[in-house]
C-alpha cells in the first residue's frame, strides 16, 4: 500500500489521484455518473463533486443522453487523455528509475512477487 500511495503522489501533480482514478475509467467509454460511482465505490454525491472539477478543467466533458434527457455521459476531452497520458509517464518514469537501483535478484524477487499479488486479488 505504501508504494501504491508514493507512485500515486510523486505521479499526480496535474490531477489529484480521485481525479486520475475517474479520468482512467472514461479512457476507453463514456460513463455515466452514476456507473463511475458505483465502480469508484463513491456516493453520487462525491463523484459529482468530482466530475465537476474535472469538467470544469476541461479534462471531463458532459454530454446529454438522445434517447433519456435526464442521463448524463461523461467521457474524456483530448486534454484530458493528454494530462492521463502524462501522468502515466511521469509514474512510469519515476519507477523506473527507482528500479534501476536494485540488482537482477531483486528484480527477480519482484517479479515472482507480482505474480504472487497478482493471483492473489483474483481469488
Amino acid at each position: 500500500m505504501r508504494i501504491s500511495r508514493r507512485v500515486r503522489f510523486e505521479s499526480t501533480q496535474l490531477v489529484a489521484p480521485h481525479q486520475l482514478s475517474v479520468m482512467a475509467r472514461l479512457e476507453d467509454r463514456a460513463l455515466t455518473p452514476r456507473e463511475l460511482a458505483g465502480i469508484e465505490c463513491v456516493s453520487p454525491p462525491s463523484m459529482t463533486r468530482t466530475v465537476s472539477g474535472l469538467v470544469e478543467r476541461g479534462l471531463v466533458a458532459r454530454q446529454d443522453d438522445p434517447l433519456d434527457g435526464r442521463q448524463v455521459f461523461l467521457s474524456l476531452t483530448a486534454f484530458g487523455l493528454l494530462t492521463l497520458k502524462e501522468t502515466r509517464r511521469k509514474r512510469d518514469a519515476w519507477m523506473a528509475s527507482r528500479l534501476r537501483g536494485i540488482s537482477a535478484e531483486e528484480r527477480e524477487v519482484l517479479v515472482r512477487a507480482t505474480e504472487i499479488l497478482t493471483r492473489l486479488a483474483s481469488e
